[in-house]
Formats: structure tokens, C-alpha cells, sequence
């Protein structure tokens, strides 16, 4: 196995969450399962751990898809420190939206929004993206100057790769790979196929492929050991998934994400990183440097020292 290898330039967290049991309910925190999240999560709780990784910005991802939670996190990004960037939610549907994002760019902290995300994965249209009035939201979404980031499971990313084609101005953020299945992907032995060698994941792997082919798509290393067995994971696991995605997309477009704090179901913010860091080892210098800081940057326009200025030229 391919050891940890070390990143030389300051680390960007591209993908993480925080919120308030206090302020409004997460519905999607249920079951004994799921208990270690039933609780409140702020940055503060994220930096000790983000610290001793090395990561000096991160991008906050929303988490529900209500209009009040964008205005909160970019107030939590105004006040400096780790967060440099914010993915919020706004309803792609509704006719205002190129309003609605203007408007959250006035707010404090709006210099900061760098993306939207709606949670695609729980619509039961799997062709939900390619609605016409998603199409017009997104269209709204690129001509603001935002990326978007893609939360899809994998019947959906068909439909995702056809969004990509048909809104070529727009750049398409990948989260968490796309869900692979990681954890039935393990075969009697106790050992993953590679994908595309066995039904559980080749079409997840094709998709991903076809996704990838559009040059305005970038994907997250993100969330795969939640989608592992949580009590099992190793790192070889993790690998064939992640060989996929960077054959696909290249580091250039290849960005690490802790997924904290839902990846405490399965594994420590370090053990996370670690695994990042052994998924990668086999790439150069420059490019681990693009995965675990670069490609955020330029995706989402990030300033170094927290901040955010919008996507820049080429970001995709």
C-alpha cells in the first residue's frame, strides 16, 4: 500500500457542514445509526482537527434546503477565519433566482458565496436536472459567477452529464464521487473489484466517466467512508474508487473534502485526511498540491488568507 504522502502547500477543506439544533431541526439525522450527528457543530468544533491536518480554508456546504441557512453561513464566513467559501441553497426553480442571488451577494459575508447545491439526490425524478426550470435556475446560477456543486446518486448522473453538456458556461461540482457503493461493493473475499470489473459499480464508473468527459465538470474526493462499511473501511477500499476519479477528471480537477461532521460516523477528521493523502501518493508533488488546495481555489475563486472573490478564469 501506498503510504501517506506529504502536501506542500496550504490545504483547502472543500467540503464540510456545520449547523445549530438550536436554530432549526436536520430531519435527515434519524435512527441510532445516525446518534453520533444528533448534536450542534460550529467551526470551532472543526478547526483543532482542521488545524493539525494543515487545512487553512475550507468551503462550507449547505446542509437543508431552506433560504434562511445561506444568509447564516455567510455571516459565520464574514467573521474570518477558516471559512473562505460558501455553497448555499436556493430554490433553482422559482422565477427570481438571478434576484434572489444578487441579493445574497449584498448580505454580509456575500463576497463569499461561491456556489449552490441543492440535494438532488432525494428527488425522485432522476432527469431532475434537465427540467426546464432547473435548466433556467442554473443558467441563473452560472451567469451570477457560481459553480455548482452536484449532491446525485448514481441513476442520476445521466442526467447530470447532460446538464453539463447543455450548460457548458457553467462549472458542475462532483460531491462525494457520486455515491458509489462502496460498502456492496465488497466482494466474499472481503475485497473490492476494481470498478468496472463487477456489476455493483460499473455503471457507477461509466457514468462517472461520461460525467467527466465534459470539460466544466470537477469532482470532490470526498465522503467515501460513509459510503463504506463504517465500522470496516480501510483505505484499500477507498482506492479503486478513487482511481476512477482521478483517471476521469485529473487532479487538476480533483479537490479534497473532509465531509466533516458527517464523516464521524465512519472515521476522525485525521483518518480522513490520512486516507486522502495515501489515495494520492502516487501523484507528483504539484499534484496533490492541486488536489488538496489548487483546484479549490480556482474552482471557487478563493482568496488565500480565508475569502473569496468569485471563480476565476478557467476554473473549471
Amino acid at each position: 500500500m501506498t503510504g501517506p504522502a506529504a502536501v506542500t502547500a496550504p490545504v483547502v477543506d472543500a467540503h464540510h457542514h456545520i449547523w445549530d439544533l438550536s436554530v432549526r431541526d436536520q430531519d435527515w439525522i434519524t435512527g441510532a445509526a445516525m446518534a453520533p450527528l444528533r448534536r450542534s457543530f460550529a467551526v470551532e468544533d472543526l478547526e483543532p482537527e482542521a488545524g493539525a491536518a494543515g487545512v487553512t480554508a475550507t468551503v462550507l456546504v449547505q446542509t437543508v434546503c431552506v433560504p434562511e441557512e445561506t444568509p447564516e453561513f455567510l455571516a459565520v464566513a464574514d467573521r474570518g477565519g477558516l471559512v473562505a467559501g460558501v455553497v448555499g441553497w436556493t430554490d433553482l426553480t422559482a422565477p427570481g433566482i438571478a434576484d434572489t442571488l444578487a441579493a445574497l451577494r449584498e448580505l454580509p459575508g456575500g463576497d463569499r458565496l461561491v456556489g449552490i447545491r441543492h440535494q438532488v439526490q432525494g428527488e425522485p425524478d432522476p432527469a431532475w436536472l434537465l427540467r426546464p426550470d432547473v435548466r433556467r435556475g442554473l443558467a441563473a446560477v452560472a451567469a451570477a459567477g457560481l459553480a455548482y456543486d452536484l449532491v446525485v446518486l448514481p441513476p442520476q448522473l445521466a442526467a447530470a452529464a447532460e446538464a453539463a453538456r447543455l450548460l457548458p458556461e457553467l462549472t458542475f461540482v462532483l460531491d462525494h464521487l457520486g455515491k458509489p457503493p462502496i460498502a456492496s461493493g465488497r466482494t466474499d473475499a472481503g475485497t473490492h473489484a476494481r470498478p468496472g470489473t463487477d456489476t455493483g459499480t460499473a455503471a457507477w464508473a461509466d457514468a462517472v466517466r461520461t460525467l467527466a468527459a465534459r470539460p466544466n465538470t470537477v469532482c470532490k474526493l470526498s465522503g467515501m467512508v460513509t459510503e463504506a462499511a463504517w465500522d470496516a473501511w480501510t483505505t484499500d477500499d477507498l482506492r479503486p474508487y478513487a482511481d476512477v476519479v482521478l483517471d476521469a477528471f485529473g487532479p487538476g480537477r480533483l479537490m479534497f473534502g473532509s465531509d466533516w461532521p458527517v464523516c464521524r460516523l465512519a472515521a476522525t477528521y485525521g483518518e480522513v485526511y490520512d486516507a486522502a493523502r495515501s489515495l494520492t501518493g502516487g501523484l507528483s508533488q504539484d499534484e496533490r498540491n492541486a488536489v488538496f488546495g489548487a483546484t479549490a481555489r480556482r474552482v471557487y475563486g478563493l482568496r488565500d488568507g480565508g475569502g473569496a472573490g468569485g471563480p476565476a478564469d478557467g476554473r473549471s
